[in-house]
């Protein structure tokens, strides 16, 4: 959780919030298949289906109140791997100021999976 003191009170800010809201700005990049989980029972790569994409992703929070973010994601076949991922970094930074104000500190992406259409 993420909490803000201004003169008004404290705002908190879940992490349910922004494992949301940085799964919805990943998958929304262009050639993002979706999120992905790695099973602990089987150690396979499981694309995930949109109501469970934050599970995908993992925050860590810092004493400065800044976050470090870390996705776990499927691609499509063919595309530029190092180009979705500038691309997909850029969304996530964005939409996190745009929407709460939480400096990130950094946005690392694993590429778990390449699948066709």
């Amino acid at each position: 959780m993420v909490t803000f003191k201004n003169d008004k009170g404290l705002i908190n800010i879940s992490g349910d919030v922004l494992t949301t809201l940085v799964g919805a700005a990943a998958t929304n990049c262009f050639g993002v298949r979706g999120m992905a989980m790695r099973s602990v029972s089987d150690g396979l790569v499981h694309l995930l289906r949109l109501e469970a994409m934050s599970k995908g992703v993992y925050i860590t929070y810092h004493d400065d109140s800044t976050i470090s973010i870390e996705l776990h994601i499927v691609i499509r076949n063919g595309v530029n791997i190092p180009v979705i991922c500038d691309s997909i970094m850029s969304e996530v930074r964005y939409k996190v100021s745009e929407y709460t104000d939480v400096e990130i500190r950094s946005v690392d992406i694993f590429v778990d999976a390449v699948m066709k259409d």
